[in-house]
């Protein structure tokens, strides 16, 4: 007998608890170091929040513009043409979002038909494919190639087929600190050309690269900006991932599709942030030196681990950074970050969940946007494991 008063079925149905809710419950149960979820343990700049009780206390609390605070977008083109020098027009190719996320979920609901196939690479963020499902589509996982996360393009190109509506591609790539490189794009240009395929590009971190390496935007590929959507994170460039507030630019002709979702999604995003975002963001030095700020903390926490039995797989993007434990245990990679949480106190992310598969290479990643003290504290746990 059915226990509730109403039967249902989920459109989710093989969809649970995100492994990022369940690492940090865990962590905070066991008085746990948290290096699972990325979020950054320290503040915004005091300027930032000054602006945000400025704009609150100037009367900026009703409703903003559906697309967005209209000086925001119009500094948002100015910043895209500065890095990626490429034009846009602020008033119909740039939309305020409530976080990536929310960007991510109305792309694919904008343009993914029922039995649309969608090309994912895998290891993938969490959020892709369950919005691709909800959208009646079918994702495609092609798998990045271990250990260095590089894509077989040659192998994207026999998977495509009448029924590819989009490919989601992620640089800087969350969960591996992958980059791709300019013949990556290339390639991407190559094989959708005189295609109907639309190319959703997950670039929120974008100011986080290292080791003076080029953030290849779709935005510097004129053939791949005019099919392209990209979403982008103030959260991840300002330390204010509570905030949920990011942008998504299109060309006018894929932007109206999306509005048409937007609106009745959230219709508009918080008005005094984005008066806040607007006025900070004038300052262009602070997301400049975002590289230098994370590549600083990276290799701080890399060296404290030269000791370690972890293998460090380099980053060159985002602030997460991989570490095989093949010469510690054999366990699967779920059941080793569980131990460790447990009987180490420091929590991390199994590898195998971003994956359809399950492929497990016995590898755990590690957010190091954290303070110094958290940062040796950590490794010093992992040296002695």
């Amino acid at each position: 007998m059915n226990q509730y008063p109403v039967h249902l079925k989920s459109k989710l149905p093989l969809v649970g608890t995100t492994i990022f809710t369940i690492m940090s419950a865990l962590a905070n149960e066991h008085k746990a170091i948290n290096l699972s979820q990325g979020f950054p343990d320290f503040s915004c700049k005091d300027k930032l929040q000054d602006l945000v009780f400025k704009h609150i206390k100037a009367g900026h609390n009703q409703y903003a513009p559906m697309a967005g605070l209209p000086l925001l977008r119009e500094l948002l083109a100015k910043k895209i043409e500065s890095c990626y020098n490429h034009l846009l027009n602020p008033e119909t190719e740039i939309t305020i979002t409530a976080g990536g996320t929310q960007g991510i979920y109305t792309a694919i609901s904008a343009f993914v038909h029922k039995d649309d196939e969608v090309i994912v690479f895998e290891p993938a963020y969490d959020c892709y494919v369950p919005a691709i499902l909800m959208a009646g589509g079918s994702p495609i996982s092609v798998p990045l190639q271990f250990p260095n996360y590089s894509i077989d393009w040659n192998y994207v190109k026999k998977l495509i087929t009448a029924k590819t509506k989009m490919i989601v591609i992620n640089t800087p790539h969350n969960p591996s600190g992958k980059v791709l490189k300019k013949e990556d794009l290339i390639a991407l240009e190559k094989i959708t050309e005189n295609t109907d395929i639309l190319i959703l590009s997950d670039e929120v971190y974008e100011h986080i690269v290292f080791d003076e390496v080029i953030h290849e935007s779709v935005w510097r590929y004129e053939k791949l900006a005019k099919r392209s959507i990209a979403v982008y994170s103030f959260g991840k460039t300002y330390h204010v991932t509570g905030w949920k507030m990011g942008y998504c630019i299109a060309p006018e002709y894929l932007m109206k599709e999306f509005r048409k979702v937007h609106q009745f999604l959230v219709f508009s995003v918080n008005t005094p942030f984005q008066y806040a975002i607007a006025e900070y963001l004038q300052e262009s030095e602070d997301y400049l030196e975002l590289n230098k700020f994370y590549q600083e903390k990276r290799d701080f926490f890399t060296s404290a681990l030269k000791e370690s039995r972890f293998e460090v797989l380099p980053a060159k993007g985002t602030y997460f950074q991989l570490l095989s434990y093949k010469k510690i245990s054999k366990e699967l990679d779920t059941e080793f970050a569980i131990r460790l949480t447990k009987e180490h106190k420091i929590a991390s992310v199994p590898l195998s969940v971003f994956y359809k598969s399950k492929e497990d290479n016995q590898v755990l990643r590690f957010c190091f946007a954290k303070g110094e003290d958290t940062l040796k504290k950590a490794a010093e746990i992992l040296s002695k494991i």
